[in-house]
């Protein structure tokens, strides 16, 4: 990575959703942490890839958090 440039750290995790209305989890503890992406399209595509292999479940959920806002909210 050039010296200029910024990271942009995304965090994708999911899991299964107590209903199709909101957003609480059924089991914390059964969380799906991805990984921690330098990027959003690297992001996207990791997204992308368990959001497709959790289909056939309406209650699973995959989400994209962008960690460098976190970081630096300026």
């Amino acid at each position: 990575m050039a010296e200029d440039s910024k990271q942009l750290l995304h965090l994708v995790f999911g899991g299964e959703l107590t209903t199709l209305k909101g957003i609480q989890f059924k089991d914390l503890d059964d969380l799906d942490v991805v990984g921690i992406f330098p990027d959003y399209k690297s992001a996207e595509a990791a997204w992308r890839a368990k959001a497709q292999e959790t289909v056939d479940n309406a209650h699973m959920r995959y989400f994209i958090v962008h960690l460098h806002r976190l970081l630096d909210p300026s």
